[in-house]
């Protein structure tokens, strides 16, 4: 008696509730959908008009041409009784599509590199780049010609993502989709001396840059980019006095007519102490931060916190009169935007993303003839060229401002070549 009682009172329960059972089925919804008749239906119309009647199709579209059919949102419950219409082919999902828009990163658009006519078109570029990293690529978005494995194995593709950023900044090609590079459509040459941790030591790193000296001629390689670095100093003579090995290898790649834009480094010190950086055959890259592309500062901090148009707040910097001023120049370098490993993309900082807005910019300086190709004369012009810019181009902290202790540079300008 008492089981029979809790059953007639469960049944009371769910009859005046509204709750259903784990195994009730829930009403068909409406989808949408695209019915598609044989080629041979001459009535397009009348038959919608007859599947909308007898199956409750709302017909929002009807086609006459590249197929014969009709697009409607039709009950689920009913989509069977249209499939099984024998003057029915087959019927399609309606799907969403996105229009693929290709985006220019801010920091491309900081330094006035979006593609323009002065710049070289992808098709025609003289010259290269070698990004000494953790590889490039393969990335639909990048030119990648070449390159070199001076880690593990036989393969020069990029196991960890940052030097597939790298090439992007520098080179992702001017098409529809993803991101434009300064220098769009360059010739990536993948230089990988770090691992999928993006670790490595001097000696990988030597290799890669004898790799790029041998081949600087016959490849036409320009320009390096290397957003690596340790602990090391410069002695003024190319490494023949305190035993460097690195800096006499940059020194003879230098020699064989390649430009070196390097990552300033992201200990917010003195870069002196930071090699390759603080070699004076090279051009070091400070960090910029900037979340709009534009100038003026205001805008609102996105990935990262920082102040719009200032000295990014990790970069490292040189001593104003010191030896490192020189060749110091500074490039966006927070929240930049460009491709990634396994064909997609990302948005990182760093020191890292600032010095292939350098490199890209030599590149175009050098490929348009505005640049000799001397690398001394290179980063000479792209200095000189970032200094003569109005005072609202560049940001808080450059050398028109009052800097204390701390050189940044100037804002690198791709606008004139």
């Amino acid at each position: 008696m008492k089981r029979i009682a809790m059953m007639v009172s469960i049944a009371a329960v769910l009859a005046g509730t509204s709750l259903k059972l784990f195994g009730q089925a829930p009403l068909a919804a409406a989808r949408g959908y695209i019915v598609v008749f044989h080629d041979d239906e001459r009535d397009v119309d009348g038959l919608a008009a007859e599947h909308g009647r007898a199956y409750g199709a709302n017909v929002s579209a009807l086609y006459h041409s590249a197929l014969k059919g009709y697009a409607a949102t039709i009950s689920q419950a009913r989509i069977g009784d249209i499939r099984r219409d024998p003057r029915v082919a087959f019927v399609s999902e309606d799907r969403d599509v996105h229009a693929v828009e290709q985006a220019l990163p801010t920091g491309v658009d900081r330094i006035d590199g979006e593609p323009t006519a002065l710049h070289v078109a992808p098709t025609s570029w003289p010259i290269g780049v070698a990004v000494i990293d953790t590889g490039s690529g393969p990335h639909s978005d990048l030119n990648i010609a070449g390159g070199q494995n001076c880690q593990t194995g036989n393969s020069f593709s990029d196991g960890n993502g940052h030097g597939t950023h790298v090439a992007g900044t520098i080179g992702a090609i001017n098409n529809s989709a993803g991101v434009v590079g300064v220098a769009p459509g360059i010739p990536i040459y993948s230089v990988r001396v770090l691992d999928n941790r993006g670790s490595g030591r001097w000696s990988n790193v030597i290799c890669g840059i004898d790799w790029v000296t041998a081949n600087a001629s016959l490849k036409n390689i320009k320009v390096a980019n290397m957003s690596l670095g340790g602990a090391g100093t410069d002695d003024g003579n190319c490494g023949n006095t305190n035993g460097d090995a690195l800096h006499k290898a940059v020194c003879s790649s230098v020699a064989a007519g390649v430009t070196y834009a390097v990552a300033a480094g992201n200990d917010n010190v003195d870069l002196s102490g930071f090699v390759p950086a603080a070699y004076n055959e090279v051009l070091a890259v400070t960090a910029v931060a900037d979340f709009n592309g534009q100038p003026g500062g205001g805008a609102a901090a996105t990935c990262r916190a920082d102040v719009d148009d200032t000295a990014a707040d990790f970069s490292n910097f040189a001593a104003p009169g010191g030896p490192d001023e020189g060749h110091t120049i500074a490039a966006p370098g927070v929240c930049i935007n460009s491709t990634w490993k396994g064909g997609g993309y990302n948005i990182i900082s760093g020191t890292s993303m600032a010095s292939p807005h350098a490199a890209g910019t030599a590149a175009l300086c050098i490929a348009t003839g505005k640049c000799s190709g001397v690398p001394s004369a290179v980063i000479a012009k792209l200095r000189f060229d970032a200094s003569v810019q109005p005072s609202g181009y560049g940001f808080a902290d450059d050398p028109n401002s009052v800097i204390g202790d701390r050189y940044f540079g100037y804002l690198i300008y791709a606008g004139g070549y």
